[in-house]
């Protein structure tokens, strides 16, 4: 568990036509390198694993001890097992050598990860998690008018959502 708090995603929130500007500003800037790197999601969805472990936990204590909870506690308790099971099919749908051949960043606070992950936080964080087939789907192809991404990108690219979204879950559940 990291030793920072890390804020949730959070940016300015835009609307679809906003996104599509966005997602091929990002193409335009973003530094990649082609070339086989390290697995970092798998390391990062086992710390994200346990902080999130570590917050239920806490949750479970406060709960057997009466103790009053937010909203987003209250949740996390009674959605704790859907988490486990996200997590779960993550490890199941990313192998572990897969990561090391995405195409990643060269450059900037998630420099060696892959480019898809990256795309991931920035469409997380533009629309507060609320994402949607519609909103989804322009972000990507809005993103390939500038800079086509490979096949295994595209498949990864789900993955890569629900490890932002999990990503996101444990900045939050640190901060209740």
């Amino acid at each position: 568990m990291p030793d920072v708090v890390e804020e949730p995603l959070r940016a300015e929130l835009l609307s679809v036509e906003q996104l599509k500007r966005f997602a091929q500003e990002l193409a335009r800037t973003d530094v990649i390198d082609y070339g086989p790197g390290y697995n970092r999601l798998l390391p990062r969805l086992a710390d994200n694993a346990q902080a999130l472990r570590a917050a239920h936990q806490v949750l479970v204590r406060a709960d057997e001890q009466g103790r009053r909870m937010a909203p987003p506690a209250e949740w996390l308790l009674d959605n704790f097992y859907l988490i486990e099971q996200q997590i779960q099919l993550a490890r199941i749908h990313l192998p572990k050598r897969y990561s090391r051949q995405l195409p990643r960043l060269a450059a900037g606070p998630r420099k060696g990860f892959p480019r898809v992950y990256d795309m991931a936080f920035e469409l997380i964080a533009h629309l507060d998690g609320l994402l949607d087939e519609e909103n989804t789907a322009a972000f990507v192809a809005a993103y390939q008018t500038v800079d086509p991404l490979q096949l295994g990108e595209l498949w990864a690219f789900p993955i890569a959502l629900r490890l932002g979204l999990i990503e996101n879950l444990r900045r939050v559940a640190v901060l209740v």
